[in-house]
């Protein structure tokens, strides 16, 4: 599903214009952004937890030519999902 397709349903759900449902969105996702720039926490009750991890430094292979590199340590967001959407996916 794409974000165009989740506000054209949000659109209909809610008697909103497209528009409108898009600014939301867009607010919400960038809140999200946001927050996990500053190393937060964001945990939707219901939905999941996202958060920053520290990844350490890799020795990988690159497969079409077999060269050995190494993946430079950095942050990345990481997303847990909360109970009732592990109940939802079964």
């Amino acid at each position: 599903m794409t974000k165009n397709q989740i506000i054209d349903r949000v659109a209909d759900d809610v008697h909103l214009t497209k528009k409108a449902v898009r600014e939301v969105i867009d607010a919400y996702l960038d809140e999200i952004a946001r927050a996990l720039s500053k190393g937060e926490k964001v945990v939707i009750s219901g939905h999941g937890t996202y958060k920053v991890v520290n990844v350490k430094d890799k020795p990988v292979i690159v497969p079409g030519s077999g060269e050995k590199k190494v993946v430079k340590a950095h942050r990345a967001a990481r997303f847990s999902p909360g109970k009732a959407l592990k109940r939802a996916v079964k």
